[in-house]
């Protein structure tokens, strides 16, 4: 088991901003960004807060699919968990700990899912016998598409710049390359973070969170969109479940902008919707990216700050455990964001200092 560190060292972190509405996490509106800004001048000015671009000890938060689409209640794939208000209690956690030490973090990056109705997991992707659609949450298995019960609609074709039977093709190629892959099986997702749609959006008061930091520390963050190509899943924002066509061809390019980041930062904290999923893939492929072993140790995983897929017959809970336990003993640090950053293995107690304290290996498994 990985051990959450915790310490009751005096922590030396920032007050949280009076405009920030814990009960107002959960819902959607329109970030004052005219105030916001003003208010985020005022607030580095008063404390001495410097520009992100001087800080010795640098800090990137990764933020994963903290969208509307996961975490607001009502919307296609809200992040429940076993409360039922999960994704909510997530990021009113992370917002907190984005104000504390909002002098400590250098830069964000925020991965963005990205989709479009003809998709390979969207119910318009496929047809019966009589020209149905699959409902959402079906899952799709290599025998039923040998059999024949599910098939590529040809109707997409053009539209897609490929042949009914490459349609045919790829999808019996798709998921038979999952099951190889031991991935899981092809899921009919809902349609959700539609590209142009208020699902698509940032969750707002992570938004605001975000340009108040912005502000605050002239620091410009970075948005990563992932899942937008239609022929392939894409939970890690890495790389796609499957990325090659019925004839070997690439499909697309993977993204390393994250794994360039454990390299020129020197910590890296990851956060977002959801564990079992876009989390879990994403960190599982940047480990096993990693040139360097020693880097792992770099990541810090916010474990009160994401939370599994639990539904009615789809409980990830397990599979989201195994992996943040498979994370911690390949070195990876597992961190609540309630804790001062003093208090984080690794970490400097003194963050005007490059050099940190040797790993103290108390996060491994």
């Amino acid at each position: 088991m990985f051990t959450i560190v915790s310490t009751l060292m005096k922590p030396q972190e920032l007050p949280i901003p009076e405009h920030f509405d814990p009960g107002a996490v959960g819902a959607v509106w329109r970030v004052a960004y005219q105030e916001r800004a003003a208010e985020a001048r005022a607030w580095a000015e008063r404390r001495g807060i410097p520009p992100a671009s001087e800080d010795a000890f640098r800090i990137a938060l990764v933020l994963i699919d903290v969208q509307n689409t996961f975490c607001i209640p009502g919307f296609e794939l809200f992040v429940g968990g076993s409360t039922g208000t999960a994704a909510v209690d997530d990021n009113r956690r992370l917002c907190a700990f984005l104000y504390r030490n909002l002098h400590r973090i250098t830069h964000i990056t925020a991965t963005m899912d990205t989709h479009r109705a003809m998709q390979i997991f969207h119910s318009l992707f496929l047809i019966d016998d009589e020209g149905r659609h699959p409902e959402p949450f079906t899952v799709i298995t290599v025998e039923d598409v040998t059999a024949g019960r599910w098939r590529f609609n040809p109707a997409l074709a053009p539209e897609l710049g490929i042949t009914p039977e490459y349609g045919r093709r790829h999808l019996e190629h798709y998921v038979r390359r999952l099951a190889e892959r031991g991935k899981y099986a092809l899921t009919i997702w809902p349609y959700h973070a539609m590209l142009g749609g208020i699902g698509h959006a940032l969750v707002p008061a992570v938004e605001e969170a975000v340009f108040f930091h912005t502000v605050a520390r002239y620091a410009r963050p970075e948005f990563v969109m992932k899942g937008t190509h239609p022929l392939t899943e894409h939970y890690s924002a890495l790389a796609p479940e499957v990325n090659t066509g019925p004839d070997g061809e690439r499909l697309t390019e993977p993204n390393d902008a994250l794994a360039r980041l454990i390299e020129a930062f020197d910590a890296v904290v990851v956060a977002g919707q959801a564990k079992s999923h876009c989390v879990a893939w994403t960190v599982e492929d940047l480990l096993r990216g990693l040139r360097d072993g020693a880097l792992a140790r770099k990541v810090y995983l916010l474990e009160d700050c994401t939370s599994p897929i639990v539904a009615p017959g789809a409980d990830f809970t397990e599979a989201a455990r195994a992996a943040f336990e498979r994370f911690a003993g390949a070195g990876m640090n597992v961190v609540r964001s309630t804790d001062p950053l003093e208090a984080w293995p690794g970490l400097p107690r003194d963050f005007s200092r490059k050099t940190a304290p040797a790993p103290t290996g108390t996060t491994g498994a």
